[in-house]
């Protein structure tokens, strides 16, 4: 049986489209794909959601780098990556109810195999921090073993592959400030007033 390649995301006219899209969503059926990805509609703009067999791996705010994120996903993890609204819709559907105010936690399954060491614990701490809340970044590096590792966990946090679901956008400095994030503040600012109920 051929390889998947990543290339097939590309389709020059409809028809092309529409078969590339069935033999995707076979491919995913039959389990011969290692990684499907969707895009979807958000009010902090497109999503794109990555996920393997045992979870959501990656969540990235899409603008135009669909491309160049699926081409890096194909070098560093696998080819046999396809196109699946079906095997992204669990997390598409919590998304969804959690930018309609109707979901407080994340229940759909993570795949958290390729983050270790301290990232991954300085992740599993902010995983911690509860809607609506905050924590500083000091506060996060003590959970995760480093009490004075507050720069090295703004670092770790700056590479959460997980925005959103694992709510890096709830980590401030101890003053109040925003500190940084991947999206942008303004996404930032967005998220944290959406879980304070201000959002329009």
């Amino acid at each position: 049986m051929s390889e998947l390649i990543v290339d097939a995301w590309h389709a020059p006219v409809p028809e092309a489209a529409a078969a590339a899209q069935r033999v995707a969503e076979r491919a995913a059926a039959e389990g011969r794909a290692d990684l499907y990805y969707e895009t979807i509609a958000s009010p902090l703009g497109e999503l794109l959601l990555v996920a393997s067999r045992h979870g959501l791996t990656q969540l990235h705010y899409a603008g135009d780098d669909v491309d160049a994120v699926l081409e890096d996903l194909a070098a560093a993890r696998s080819p046999r990556i396809v196109r699946s609204a079906g095997a992204t819709d669990p997390w598409r559907r919590e998304l969804e109810q959690y930018f309609a105010g109707r979901r407080r936690t994340f229940e759909a399954p993570l795949d958290w195999k390729e983050i270790t060491g301290f990232r991954r614990r300085v992740l599993r701490a902010t995983a911690a921090v509860g809607y609506g809340d905050s924590a500083s970044y000091k506060t996060i590096a003590s959970a995760a073993g480093s009490p004075r590792g507050a720069r090295a966990a703004g670092n770790a946090l700056g590479s959460n592959p997980l925005p959103i679901v694992i709510p890096c956008h709830r980590v401030l400095h101890a003053g109040g400030g925003l500190g940084g994030y991947t999206g942008g503040l303004e996404r930032k600012q967005m998220l944290l007033a959406l879980e304070a109920g201000d959002a329009a």
